[in-house]
């Protein structure tokens, strides 16, 4: 285990967002630890809980494959070496910034960073959409409404992130328990 998350934090390059992608093809992809839709839930778990996201599901994934230990060895693995790499790369930055090679590599890595991001994005919404599909057209209209909502209200409206998180989660409370009632043999929410 411990190999596994040093080799995922020599490897976390490029923000929150690659990481998080290279954590769910490793988990997911290659080592089938959980599936998709127990990994998309998880994370859900870990952007509406407060703190650094990324270090909520390596204690989730670290507890789940070791227990408390699994804990410890995820962000020892995750974050000793991407602390380390940091480092050495900022006293080089600071050394090399004003170079034009060196500015004019940052210009190629932003839009990779972009599209690692709406790979992962992409990723993600899929098996929820997938579900929500197989569960109905209201699921999955209300599931895409409830996205793109969502996204409207942080973006244009600057809404507050745990605002749109709360008030989403009540949002598909109350829609389930109605669709599910409506939906159901016996008339009961399961």
């Amino acid at each position: 285990m411990l190999k596994f998350w040093l080799s995922l934090g020599t490897q976390s390059f490029g923000g929150g967002t690659a990481t998080l992608a290279l954590i769910r093809r490793e988990v997911v992809d290659r080592n089938k630890w959980m599936d998709d839709s127990e990994f998309v839930k998880d994370w859900a778990l870990c952007q509406i809980s407060p703190g650094i996201n990324l270090l909520g599901m390596t204690i989730l994934l670290g507890r789940r494959l070791g227990g408390t230990p699994g804990i410890a060895i995820a962000l020892f693995g995750l974050l000793f070496p991407s602390t380390v790499i940091t480092v050495v790369i900022t006293a080089f930055y600071a050394h090399f910034k004003d170079l034009a090679t060196v500015r004019a590599a940052l210009h190629g890595v932003i839009p990779a960073t972009v599209g690692l991001g709406l790979l992962t994005a992409f990723k993600m919404v899929w098996p929820l959409l997938q579900t929500s599909k197989r569960e109905g057209g209201g699921p999955l209209a209300f599931a895409c409404a409830l996205a793109v909502g969502a996204g409207l209200a942080v973006a244009a409206a600057n809404a507050p992130v745990v605002l749109v998180l709360c008030a989403a989660g009540g949002l598909g409370a109350l829609f389930w328990h109605a669709w599910s009632k409506k939906h159901s043999p016996d008339g009961r929410t399961p």
